[in-house]
C-alpha cells in the first residue's frame, strides 16, 4: 500500500512540473530618449504656430525644443490635456 501511494505521489508530482520558463528571443524593444538630442528654445517660427492653431484649436504652447535637423518637439496643452507634437520648420506635423 505504501508503494502505491508513493508511486501515485511521484506520478502526480512529475505531471505538475510541466511549467517552465519562457525564453523571449529577438525582442524588439528600443529605448529612445528624444530629450537628449533636442535643445530648449524660447520661440518657434510663425509657420509652426499657425499650423498648431489650425490643427488644435485653443492650443497653448508650453515648451519648445529643436534638434540639429530643424525638427521641433513642442509640448502643448489643449483644454488642460498635455501632449507632445513633433513638427518640421515649415509647420508640417511629423509622426514619431
Amino acid at each position: 500500500m505504501k508503494k502505491l501511494i508513493l508511486s501515485a505521489a511521484i506520478v502526480l508530482g512529475t505531471l505538475s512540473m510541466q511549467a517552465g520558463n519562457t525564453v523571449v528571443l529577438n525582442s524588439n524593444i528600443k529605448t529612445i530618449n528624444p530629450q537628449d538630442e533636442y535643445k530648449e528654445i524660447d520661440a518657434v517660427p510663425a509657420a509652426i504656430k499657425t499650423s498648431l492653431d489650425n490643427a488644435y484649436p485653443g492650443v497653448k504652447l508650453e515648451k519648445a525644443y529643436v534638434n540639429a535637423k530643424k525638427e521641433y518637439k513642442i509640448e502643448i496643452s489643449v483644454r488642460d490635456v498635455k501632449s507632445i507634437v513633433y513638427t518640421d520648420e515649415k509647420g508640417t506635423i511629423l509622426k514619431k
